[in-house]
């Protein structure tokens, strides 16, 4: 059965209409369930839509946008194609861990950036195009997006899953590498829309060459780029598969494609940059490559004198003595998977007319929003669970803050020492309390590679151990 042009176009509307409430839904933990259920319809009204115009072709009414369909044995590819695709997907998403969801994000992200390469190389092959200098430029940008998203995300995932060593290498003219291959981007995209169809064998040498190219720029990219910063660069992936898929759009005659590239890489791109700001790095950097740490100890070594130990006892004396608590989660919560213990915890101070909230930092984890879904997922109340900036001048007048596996966004050197390489990072101010405990396994530096000058303050006391298993202690204690 034909599809008219029309109704499919409508159709798409409604699905893109259907996506941009998803984003502003996913912007907010109490509309976030709805804004996921928006997500789904709207991909599902745009997938039965475009397989029914795939294989039954659509009328433009004698335009351009006339197409064949691809009948029953195209129906029959394209169901066993997404068979295949949700039986693997199905079964990868049960066993991921919450701690596993980064890596599985950037897994997820190469094959959008491979899906580009591929259709673009496919449309490099078509004939009779009305415009084939702009057609040329869309294959060439989309093919260089595709490749640099493909093994840039192959190597964040690589990273994160710990099968790659986190520290960035640091090749001689990093920098100038990386602006080369821009350049001979730019030059060979010119010569490839210039050059006459008839000289087929040429011009897809060149768009080989390019994807080589491509393929290494985004290799190098982000393997310039530190374990403690893959935060930062797993959003910033997000934005270009969001580009790519953009670029994939304009290649298939696809609107909704391009609707939705666009808002997933501009949101993606956002993100990113309020996340560049919530670690005071710079916006460019992370388009650049090249920074940041390897995650041992960088900077100068100070001697800050002894830490004080604590035990489950002594820290539930504390709490049963506080009238306000804050608790400030990193990822040793979430490796811990003690987001159920401290939610059990919460409830139980809560009930003893405890004021207990969370205070989280924008890049805490390793996920944009990872504690905060940890929280939710343990059935946490959202209107606890608050925002640095929301949270930060409470310190002062708070009695207990427990700091639950985060090192690096609860350093006071970001605040007083100039010298730091994290200087400048807006951090949670927890040193304000009367009292700071802090769950660790050990003394180990975090991310950034620098010691905590927190753990060895008169106010701060260390509780070392799983912190599922020292929060337990707590609770049996209280």
């Amino acid at each position: 059965m034909t599809m008219s042009l029309t109704l499919l176009q409508g159709t798409y509307i409604v699905a893109g209409l259907l996506f941009i409430l998803a984003l502003a839904g996913l912007s907010k933990h109490e509309s976030a369930k709805a804004g996921n259920r928006y997500g789904i319809i709207g991909m599902a009204i745009a997938l039965v839509v475009t397989v029914l115009a795939a294989v039954g072709g659509i009328n433009g009414v004698g335009t351009a946008n006339d197409r064949e369909g691809t009948g029953v044995l195209g129906l029959g590819l394209i169901l066993a194609a997404m068979a295949i695709g949700a039986v693997i997907g199905i079964a990868r998403a049960k066993r991921v861990e919450m701690t596993g969801m980064p890596e599985l994000i950037a897994l997820l992200h190469s094959f959008v950036g491979l899906a580009a390469v591929l259709v673009g190389w496919n449309s490099s092959y078509e004939k009779g195009i009305a415009h084939p200098a702009i057609h040329d430029a869309e294959v060439f940008i989309g093919v260089f997006i595709g490749a640099v998203t493909l093994t840039g995300s192959i190597v964040a995932y690589l990273k994160l899953s710990a099968k790659m060593k986190s520290a960035p290498m640091m090749l001689p003219g990093r920098h100038v590498i990386n602006l080369g291959i821009i350049v001979a981007f730019f030059v060979l995209t010119a010569v490839y829309v210039l050059m006459p169809h008839e000289q087929e064998f040429t011009r897809q040498l060149l768009l080989g060459v390019m994807t080589l190219l491509a393929l290494f720029l985004g290799w190098h990219l982000v393997a310039s780029i530190g374990g403690g910063d893959m935060p930062v660069v797993v959003s910033m992936l997000n934005s270009y598969s969001g580009w790519a898929a953009a670029a994939a759009g304009f290649l298939l005659n696809n609107d909704l494609l391009i609707i939705t590239g666009a808002l997933v890489g501009s949101s993606g791109a956002y993100l990113s940059y309020i996340m560049c700001k919530a670690m005071n790095r710079s916006f460019l950097s992370v388009i650049a490559g090249g920074f940041g740490s390897d995650g041992g100890v960088v900077g100068e070594a100070k001697d800050y004198g002894e830490h004080r130990e604590i035990q489950a006892d002594g820290a539930a004396e504390l709490l049963r003595d506080a009238s306000s608590v804050i608790i400030t989660p990193g990822y040793g919560m979430a490796t811990a998977q003690a987001q159920y213990a401290v939610a059990d915890l919460t409830s139980k101070l809560r009930a003893k007319g405890v004021n207990v909230r969370f205070g989280i930092h924008p890049v805490a984890g390793r996920l944009p929003g990872h504690m905060n879904v940890l929280l939710a997922e343990a059935k946490v109340p959202y209107d606890i669970v608050l925002e640095m900036d929301e949270i930060n001048d409470d310190f002062a007048d708070t009695d207990v803050v427990l700091v639950i596996g985060a090192n690096d966004t609860v350093n006071p050197a970001a605040n007083e020492d100039p010298s730091s390489p994290i200087a400048g990072m807006p951090v949670l101010e927890v040193w304000n309390a009367r009292d700071v405990i802090v769950f660790k396994r050990s003394m180990a530096t975090g991310y950034a590679g620098v010691q905590n000058p927190l753990f060895f303050r008169e106010n701060t006391q260390m509780l070392f151990g799983d912190a599922k298993e020292r929060v337990e202690d707590i609770i049996r204690a209280l």
